[in-house]
């Protein structure tokens, strides 16, 4: 299996990068209609991290958000809020978090410890259901192919009170466990959901962004697969694993 540095190796002989159209904002509700699912969660006054609704009651998110930078203990649940489609100060809904799982092979060593990638996966369980008939949790998927096109909804520290979708990012190389994409994220979007858009026209969560790296000055962004991370994730807030 290759791991993370071989796969960044690999990049220096990569032509190109993916050009998609970049980001767009999500403005109005117009622009956020099919992405409200996607909120902001708030770490306190530590800062925030990107979220994604998966069910009326899991938000799907990188495992370091939930961990201090500068202590590196475990943040209070009670002190994180998820914002559900949160733009222009106002949320579609704001719920609190009851439990919280972080993949069992996870060990938080720091924001620059790209080793722990592949592990990088964390699943929220909120304090009450959201049941809106705007709002659609989304699926998750399967991992895409290198090649494919992917998209990304975060929030970062220079739009952090609008999301932006990149429609067209794309898959660089992947391992087992982590995908290079060539999508554009920051601060503040650890946690944001990648989507790959099937044949029937759906999109379905198959990584989220667990950090920023750059190869001989390129940027690029490192997501973790979900796969069998989920699974574990689910049985260890005691649901079932299927959905």
């Amino acid at each position: 299996m290759r791991r993370l540095p071989v796969l960044l190796a690999a990049l220096v002989a990569f032509p190109a990068l993916v050009e998609g159209r970049g980001l767009v904002s999500l403005q109005t509700g117009d622009d956020q209609r099919g992405w409200e699912a996607v909120g902001r969660l708030e770490l306190g006054s530590r800062g925030f991290c990107t979220g994604t609704l998966i069910a009326d009651d899991l938000v799907l998110t990188a495992a370091h958000c939930l961990f201090d930078k500068a202590t590196g203990a475990r943040h209070d649940i009670g002190d994180i809020e998820f914002r559900l489609g949160l733009r222009n100060g106002r949320a579609e809904a704001y719920r609190g978090v009851k439990a919280a799982a972080v993949h069992p092979d996870y060990i938080y060593a720091g924001v620059d410890n790209l080793d722990r990638v592949a592990y990088d996966l964390a699943l929220l369980q909120l304090d009450q259901p959201v049941r809106l008939p705007q709002v659609h949790p989304f699926a998750t998927g399967a991992q895409p192919r290198t090649g494919d096109t992917v998209g990304v909804v975060s929030y970062a520290q220079d739009r952090a009170e609008v999301p932006a979708l990149e429609p067209d990012c794309g898959v660089l190389d992947k391992g087992p466990d982590i995908l290079v994409l060539s999508c554009d994220v920051d601060f503040g979007s650890s946690g944001a959901p990648v989507f790959h858009v099937g044949p029937d026209g759906r999109a379905v969560v198959v990584s989220v962004i667990s950090a920023k790296a750059e190869v001989e000055g390129r940027k690029v962004a490192l997501g973790t697969a979900l796969d069998s991370g989920l699974t574990l994730l689910k049985a260890e807030l005691g649901l079932d694993a299927p959905g």
